[in-house]
């Protein structure tokens, strides 16, 4: 059974939503410009959604208490079953004192990014899997952590020439696009060949995700998220 992933939205799109999926991770609180503590915090939640905290703006001089009282009213008031810091910029200690206190003080689950997870006693929030790796050895690193996993439909181009290999992000081929199906790597890929190189498209369709899903689940990932804006219309799982 493949794990039904929570999907990110904005503010935005969680208002104009026709409907709301069943599983919905807020995208996303910010540390405020103009205070202390966090904004962008949600005035309604679904119980059991998903918290995301970004580093977008990096924090200067805010308050991990402060933060966490802000965090922990908003987890209680609308029964959030986790929050997922998600800070991706280069590490600095102000933002490693603010995760660890978070990831202590919040009354739920707290997964903390790996950029930042490494000496704390707490669940990653890792990075998508990518389409030239296996699941298995994208979460060997964390062997015996919780995990909860990030998705992405970004595609991938591999060219190798004589001075060795590229590797160039496609933002969301055409999941759709004839190739052949890769099933170790969940993932399906075209070549191109010339004289002096030759390329690998990867990508993935709502297949290969829901296939990846599935084995994050006999692998004992705890959870995945994935962009509104990118799965909604893939139907990707029922429970959606």
């Amino acid at each position: 059974m493949a794990i039904a992933p929570f999907l990110a939205m904005t503010a935005a799109e969680f208002l104009a939503a026709p409907q709301l999926p069943n599983k919905i991770a807020w995208m996303a609180c910010h540390f405020s410009p103009y205070g202390l503590g966090l904004s962008n915090l949600p005035r309604d939640l679904p119980p059991g959604s998903v918290l995301l905290v970004d580093d977008i703006t990096p924090p200067h001089g805010h308050d991990p208490v402060c933060i966490a009282e802000q965090l922990t009213y908003v987890v209680e008031e609308f029964q959030c079953g986790s929050v997922l810091l998600d800070f991706q910029r280069d590490p600095s200690e102000e933002t490693r004192a603010i995760a660890a206190h978070l990831a202590s003080a919040l009354p739920c689950p707290t997964a903390v990014s790996e950029r930042y997870a490494g000496n704390l006693d707490c669940p990653v929030f890792l990075s998508p899997v990518p389409l030239s790796v296996t699941l298995h050895d994208h979460l060997a690193p964390w062997k015996g952590r919780e995990v909860w996993l990030e998705l992405s439909l970004a595609g991938e181009r591999l060219t190798l020439t004589e001075s060795g290999c590229d590797a160039l992000s496609l933002p969301c081929p055409n999941p759709d696009a004839a190739g052949f199906e890769e099933e170790t790597l969940h993932c399906h890929y075209s070549i191109a060949a010339t004289e002096k190189s030759a390329s690998f498209t990867l990508w993935r369709t709502v297949e290969d995700l829901n296939a990846l899903l599935t084995e994050a689940e006999e692998l004992g990932v705890a959870g995945a998220v994935g962009l509104y804006q990118e799965l909604w219309k893939q139907s990707l799982h029922p429970e959606m």
